[in-house]
Protein backbone atom coordinates (compact mmCIF):
# COMPACT_ATOMS: atom_id res chain seq x y z
CA UNK A 1 0.00 0.00 0.00
CA UNK A 2 1.53 3.48 -1.22
CA UNK A 3 1.84 6.46 1.73
CA UNK A 4 -1.02 8.51 -0.45
CA UNK A 5 -3.44 5.97 -0.27
CA UNK A 6 -3.40 6.11 3.87
CA UNK A 7 -4.93 9.36 3.21
CA UNK A 8 -8.43 8.82 4.17
CA UNK A 9 -10.76 9.11 1.08
CA UNK A 10 -13.02 11.83 0.78
CA UNK A 11 -16.42 11.09 -1.01
CA UNK A 12 -17.90 12.78 -3.18
CA UNK A 13 -20.52 13.98 -0.66
CA UNK A 14 -18.45 15.39 1.33
CA UNK A 15 -16.42 17.15 -1.39
CA UNK A 16 -19.70 19.05 -2.46
CA UNK A 17 -20.46 19.88 1.33
CA UNK A 18 -16.69 21.37 1.63
CA UNK A 19 -17.65 23.34 -2.02
CA UNK A 20 -20.68 25.16 -0.98
CA UNK A 21 -19.23 27.84 0.07
CA UNK A 22 -17.06 28.61 -2.90
CA UNK A 23 -18.06 29.67 -5.95
CA UNK A 24 -17.38 27.44 -8.83
CA UNK A 25 -16.32 28.17 -12.76
CA UNK A 26 -15.04 26.19 -15.37
CA UNK A 27 -11.86 27.36 -16.91
CA UNK A 28 -11.18 24.60 -19.60
CA UNK A 29 -13.02 21.93 -21.34
CA UNK A 30 -11.46 19.12 -21.96
CA UNK A 31 -13.30 15.45 -23.69
CA UNK A 32 -13.87 14.28 -20.14
CA UNK A 33 -15.57 17.44 -18.64
CA UNK A 34 -14.76 20.56 -17.30
CA UNK A 35 -11.71 21.58 -15.00
CA UNK A 36 -12.90 23.85 -12.55
CA UNK A 37 -11.67 26.38 -10.33
CA UNK A 38 -13.46 26.93 -6.81
CA UNK A 39 -13.27 30.54 -5.35
CA UNK A 40 -13.96 31.64 -1.87
CA UNK A 41 -14.56 35.13 -1.94
CA UNK A 42 -14.01 37.40 1.54
CA UNK A 43 -17.42 38.82 3.25
CA UNK A 44 -16.45 41.90 2.58
CA UNK A 45 -15.82 42.25 -1.10
CA UNK A 46 -16.68 44.57 -2.96
CA UNK A 47 -17.15 44.36 -7.12
CA UNK A 48 -14.21 46.43 -8.89
CA UNK A 49 -11.80 45.83 -5.65
CA UNK A 50 -8.40 44.36 -5.72
CA UNK A 51 -7.13 41.70 -3.44
CA UNK A 52 -4.47 39.88 -2.83
CA UNK A 53 -5.11 36.16 -4.72
CA UNK A 54 -3.54 32.95 -3.08
CA UNK A 55 -4.11 29.91 -6.14
CA UNK A 56 -3.73 26.18 -4.54
CA UNK A 57 -2.88 23.26 -6.38
CA UNK A 58 -3.94 19.98 -4.75
CA UNK A 59 -1.09 17.23 -4.37
CA UNK A 60 -1.77 13.43 -5.28
CA UNK A 61 1.08 13.65 -7.96
CA UNK A 62 -1.29 13.86 -10.81
CA UNK A 63 -2.82 10.64 -10.02
CA UNK A 64 -6.73 11.53 -8.80
CA UNK A 65 -8.88 14.58 -8.04
CA UNK A 66 -8.35 16.02 -4.84
CA UNK A 67 -10.22 19.45 -5.17
CA UNK A 68 -10.85 19.81 -1.78
CA UNK A 69 -7.32 19.15 -0.53
CA UNK A 70 -7.00 22.92 0.28
CA UNK A 71 -10.25 23.77 0.65
CA UNK A 72 -9.57 24.78 4.97
CA UNK A 73 -6.32 26.77 3.84
CA UNK A 74 -8.80 28.71 1.13
CA UNK A 75 -11.49 29.26 3.93
CA UNK A 76 -8.79 30.75 6.28
CA UNK A 77 -7.00 33.26 3.58
CA UNK A 78 -10.89 34.10 2.40
CA UNK A 79 -11.68 35.74 5.78
CA UNK A 80 -8.53 37.17 6.03
CA UNK A 81 -9.38 39.34 2.79
CA UNK A 82 -7.26 37.59 0.39
CA UNK A 83 -9.07 35.47 -2.94
CA UNK A 84 -8.09 32.29 -2.49
CA UNK A 85 -9.29 29.53 -5.53
CA UNK A 86 -8.57 25.76 -5.18
CA UNK A 87 -7.76 24.38 -8.57
CA UNK A 88 -8.65 21.37 -10.60
CA UNK A 89 -5.72 19.96 -12.98
CA UNK A 90 -5.88 16.99 -15.62
CA UNK A 91 -5.36 13.79 -13.42
CA UNK A 92 -4.35 9.69 -14.25
CA UNK A 93 -7.45 8.58 -13.64
CA UNK A 94 -9.68 10.63 -14.99
CA UNK A 95 -8.05 12.18 -17.93
CA UNK A 96 -5.25 9.91 -18.76
CA UNK A 97 -3.10 13.05 -18.40
CA UNK A 98 0.60 13.52 -16.50
CA UNK A 99 2.65 16.34 -15.21
CA UNK A 100 2.93 17.81 -19.02
CA UNK A 101 -0.95 18.03 -19.25
CA UNK A 102 -1.29 19.88 -15.83
CA UNK A 103 1.31 22.43 -16.43
CA UNK A 104 -0.72 23.02 -19.76
CA UNK A 105 -3.97 23.16 -17.52
CA UNK A 106 -2.16 26.20 -15.47
CA UNK A 107 -0.80 28.23 -18.45
CA UNK A 108 -4.78 28.26 -19.23
CA UNK A 109 -5.91 29.23 -16.13
CA UNK A 110 -3.39 31.84 -15.76
CA UNK A 111 -4.33 32.98 -19.04
CA UNK A 112 -8.02 32.72 -18.07
CA UNK A 113 -7.50 34.71 -14.53
CA UNK A 114 -5.70 37.41 -16.07
CA UNK A 115 -8.30 38.10 -18.84
CA UNK A 116 -10.88 38.24 -16.35
CA UNK A 117 -9.00 39.50 -13.31
CA UNK A 118 -11.04 42.70 -12.87
CA UNK A 119 -14.29 40.61 -11.97
CA UNK A 120 -12.02 37.99 -9.92
CA UNK A 121 -10.92 41.33 -8.15
CA UNK A 122 -7.12 39.92 -8.14
CA UNK A 123 -4.28 42.49 -7.64
CA UNK A 124 -1.55 41.00 -9.84
CA UNK A 125 0.99 42.77 -7.51
CA UNK A 126 -0.15 40.03 -4.52
CA UNK A 127 -0.70 37.08 -6.44
CA UNK A 128 0.28 33.68 -4.77
CA UNK A 129 0.62 30.35 -5.79
CA UNK A 130 0.97 27.21 -3.61
CA UNK A 131 0.33 23.46 -3.76
CA UNK A 132 1.57 20.02 -2.28
CA UNK A 133 3.83 17.74 -3.57
CA UNK A 134 2.51 17.39 -7.74
CA UNK A 135 1.17 20.48 -6.85
CA UNK A 136 4.13 22.45 -5.53
CA UNK A 137 5.85 21.23 -8.45
CA UNK A 138 3.13 22.57 -10.95
CA UNK A 139 3.47 26.17 -8.96
CA UNK A 140 6.90 25.93 -8.92
CA UNK A 141 7.07 25.59 -13.06
CA UNK A 142 5.54 29.19 -13.01
CA UNK A 143 8.72 30.57 -12.14
CA UNK A 144 11.98 28.25 -12.20
CA UNK A 145 12.16 28.74 -15.66
CA UNK A 146 14.30 31.42 -17.03
CA UNK A 147 12.07 33.52 -19.40
CA UNK A 148 13.78 33.77 -23.04
CA UNK A 149 15.43 36.61 -23.94
CA UNK A 150 12.81 39.46 -24.88
CA UNK A 151 9.95 37.02 -24.00
CA UNK A 152 7.26 39.03 -22.39
CA UNK A 153 6.24 37.78 -18.93
CA UNK A 154 2.89 36.70 -18.34
CA UNK A 155 0.42 39.70 -16.81
CA UNK A 156 0.00 37.47 -13.52
CA UNK A 157 3.48 36.30 -12.43
CA UNK A 158 3.15 34.40 -8.67
CA UNK A 159 5.20 36.99 -6.71
CA UNK A 160 5.21 34.58 -3.50
CA UNK A 161 5.04 30.47 -3.40
CA UNK A 162 3.62 28.24 -0.12
CA UNK A 163 4.87 24.95 -0.81
CA UNK A 164 4.12 21.80 1.36
CA UNK A 165 5.63 18.31 0.66
CA UNK A 166 7.22 19.52 -2.26
CA UNK A 167 8.01 17.21 -5.18
CA UNK A 168 11.74 18.57 -6.25
CA UNK A 169 13.37 15.63 -8.35
CA UNK A 170 11.50 14.65 -11.01
CA UNK A 171 14.21 12.50 -12.14
CA UNK A 172 13.48 9.72 -10.24
CA UNK A 173 12.48 6.54 -11.53
CA UNK A 174 8.84 6.48 -9.95
CA UNK A 175 8.09 10.12 -10.80
CA UNK A 176 10.45 10.11 -14.12
CA UNK A 177 7.75 7.55 -15.85
CA UNK A 178 5.21 9.80 -15.32
CA UNK A 179 6.60 11.94 -17.69
CA UNK A 180 7.14 11.50 -21.55
CA UNK A 181 10.66 10.71 -21.17
CA UNK A 182 13.49 11.12 -18.90
CA UNK A 183 15.01 13.50 -20.61
CA UNK A 184 11.71 15.98 -20.28
CA UNK A 185 11.79 14.60 -16.41
CA UNK A 186 15.12 15.81 -15.84
CA UNK A 187 14.66 19.54 -17.48
CA UNK A 188 11.35 20.02 -15.55
CA UNK A 189 13.67 19.03 -12.33
CA UNK A 190 13.31 21.50 -9.57
CA UNK A 191 16.46 20.98 -8.13
CA UNK A 192 18.32 21.42 -11.75
CA UNK A 193 16.35 24.65 -12.34
CA UNK A 194 17.63 27.19 -9.33
CA UNK A 195 18.83 30.26 -10.40
CA UNK A 196 18.73 34.22 -8.81
CA UNK A 197 15.43 36.21 -8.72
CA UNK A 198 12.70 34.43 -7.75
CA UNK A 199 10.10 35.05 -5.41
CA UNK A 200 10.10 34.32 -2.02
CA UNK A 201 9.42 30.96 -1.03
CA UNK A 202 8.39 29.04 2.09
CA UNK A 203 8.12 25.18 2.44
CA UNK A 204 6.81 22.74 4.77
CA UNK A 205 8.03 19.62 4.86
CA UNK A 206 8.00 16.42 7.00
CA UNK A 207 11.27 15.21 7.92
CA UNK A 208 9.92 11.84 7.68
CA UNK A 209 8.81 12.24 4.02
CA UNK A 210 9.22 9.09 2.40
CA UNK A 211 6.86 10.18 -0.83
CA UNK A 212 9.31 13.91 -1.53
CA UNK A 213 12.22 12.78 0.65
CA UNK A 214 12.79 15.70 2.66
CA UNK A 215 16.34 15.95 1.96
CA UNK A 216 15.57 17.15 -1.92
CA UNK A 217 13.99 19.96 0.60
CA UNK A 218 17.10 21.05 2.22
CA UNK A 219 19.26 20.80 -0.98
CA UNK A 220 16.99 23.31 -2.77
CA UNK A 221 16.50 25.89 0.05
CA UNK A 222 20.34 25.56 0.04
CA UNK A 223 20.61 26.01 -3.09
CA UNK A 224 18.25 28.89 -2.98
CA UNK A 225 20.17 30.66 -0.26
CA UNK A 226 23.52 30.38 -2.46
CA UNK A 227 21.68 32.59 -4.91
CA UNK A 228 20.34 34.93 -2.72
CA UNK A 229 17.08 34.36 -3.03
CA UNK A 230 14.47 34.90 -0.43
CA UNK A 231 13.12 31.39 1.23
CA UNK A 232 12.16 29.67 4.37
CA UNK A 233 12.22 25.60 5.45
CA UNK A 234 10.00 25.29 8.06
CA UNK A 235 10.75 21.32 9.15
CA UNK A 236 8.40 19.20 11.31
CA UNK A 237 10.35 15.99 13.44
CA UNK A 238 8.32 12.97 12.60
CA UNK A 239 6.13 13.83 10.36
CA UNK A 240 5.47 12.24 7.09
CA UNK A 241 3.72 13.17 3.24
CA UNK A 242 0.69 14.07 4.22
CA UNK A 243 1.40 15.98 7.81
CA UNK A 244 -0.17 18.78 7.23
CA UNK A 245 -3.66 18.58 6.36
CA UNK A 246 -6.56 18.94 8.40
CA UNK A 247 -8.24 16.11 8.24
CA UNK A 248 -4.70 14.27 9.15
CA UNK A 249 -3.39 16.74 11.94
CA UNK A 250 -5.06 19.84 13.40
CA UNK A 251 -1.96 20.44 15.33
CA UNK A 252 -0.11 20.36 11.88
CA UNK A 253 -2.76 22.13 9.79
CA UNK A 254 -2.69 24.89 12.63
CA UNK A 255 0.90 25.35 12.77
CA UNK A 256 1.66 25.21 8.45
CA UNK A 257 -1.06 27.61 8.55
CA UNK A 258 -0.04 30.70 10.95
CA UNK A 259 3.75 30.34 9.39
CA UNK A 260 1.77 30.66 6.11
CA UNK A 261 -0.20 33.65 7.24
CA UNK A 262 2.81 35.29 8.87
CA UNK A 263 4.85 35.10 5.66
CA UNK A 264 2.64 36.46 3.51
CA UNK A 265 1.73 39.51 6.30
CA UNK A 266 6.19 39.89 6.36
CA UNK A 267 5.62 39.94 2.40
CA UNK A 268 2.82 43.32 2.71
CA UNK A 269 0.54 40.66 0.95
CA UNK A 270 -2.21 40.38 3.69
CA UNK A 271 -2.54 42.79 6.41
CA UNK A 272 -1.76 42.00 9.93
CA UNK A 273 -4.17 39.41 11.79
CA UNK A 274 -4.90 42.31 14.88
CA UNK A 275 -7.31 39.63 17.08
CA UNK A 276 -3.82 36.81 16.05
CA UNK A 277 -1.41 38.76 17.66
CA UNK A 278 -3.61 40.44 20.79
Amino acid sequence: MSLLSRVPPIGQERQREMLKSATTLSYLETPEGPLRAHFFVPSDFVPGERRAAVVFFHGGLWDTPMATQFVPQCLHFASRGAIAVAVETRVQSLHGAGPMEALEDVSKLFAWLAEHGENFGIDPGRFVVGGAAGGAFLALQQVLPKPAKGEALPELTPRALILFSSLLDTSVASIAKRFPDARSARLHSPLRQVRRGLPPMILFHGKRDRVTPFDDARRFVRALKWRRNRVELVDFENADHSFFNFNLSELHYELTLKAADRFLVELGMLEADELAES
